[in-house]
């Protein structure tokens, strides 16, 4: 209860003050973002619930699909926090041979680290954590959750529509959780003319893990492609996606 008043008072502070050294606050979340994570490689990053149980069917997933990538050479990456959080750094470190980051934050609630990390940064700023998970992905898989998981899953397909991001592949895991979200965005998005169909097709909704592996390694190779084509062969970004085939 003391933390949670804590961080509340913190909050407070933030919002209410006009207080310009925050800048420098912010400035250094960048910094050390970009110091750890700019060279580390074909990284993967997994979005999902901070209030799924150990015992959850989709705990097991996520922890068995990073596994899985972790086993063909893919860092991984969470928000760093508990549930799904938890599962997709834990499938990664038991695996082992790759990094498993974890970009945590203060909450009053809910965040807290957990231990299945190599890498593990505090971030005082959502938003600046927030590009950090998408910056160095060159995949996003999207795991059941709650309004910040919904946040991350249509900022993630924004940025690919508008082309702020290329060649990043989009996988939403759990057909029975996420259907009644699908028809909507069919349904009502769609049919009223608010995205088109190739804005539809850029949501891969599967529950096949392999399929999911498969996919994110094969679209390696295109934003490798796509690096070059754009001339950025000698940025420490296309360098790192490059050792992994050496």
């Amino acid at each position: 209860m003391k933390r949670n008043e804590e961080v509340n008072k913190k909050y407070v502070r933030d919002i209410k003050s006009a207080d310009t050294w925050s800048v420098f606050r912010i400035i250094a979340d960048f910094v050390k973002g970009y110091d750890e994570l700019g060279e580390m490689g074909p990284t993967v990053t997994v979005f999902g619930s901070a209030r799924t149980p150990e015992s959850d069917f989709y705990y097991h997933k996520a922890r068995e699909l990073t596994n899985m990538l972790a086993k063909r050479g893919f860092n991984i990456m969470s928000g760093g926090g508990p549930g799904i959080m938890e599962a997709a750094n834990r499938g990664a470190h038991e695996q082992g041979g790759v990094e498993s980051v974890g970009l945590n934050i203060d909450l009053p609630f809910e965040q807290i680290a957990n231990p299945y990390t190599t890498i593990d940064l505090n971030f005082d700023y959502f938003f600046s954590r927030k590009v950090m998970l998408v910056k160095y992905s060159m995949a996003y898989v999207i795991f059941p959750g709650g309004y910040g998981t919904l946040d991350e899953l249509f900022e993630a397909l924004t940025l690919i529509q508008t082309k702020k991001t290329t060649g990043v592949k989009l996988f939403v895991v759990g057909e029975e959780f996420f259907s009644p979200l699908m028809d909507f965005i069919k349904t009502k998005l769609l049919k009223s003319g608010m995205i088109d169909q190739a804005d539809v097709d850029l949501i891969c909704l599967t529950d096949d893990l392999e399929y999911v592996a498969n996919e994110i390694e094969k679209s390696l190779n295109n934003q490798i492609g796509i690096l070059e084509d754009e001339g950025l062969e000698d940025t420490t970004y296309f360098k790192s996606l490059k050792k992994f085939f050496e």
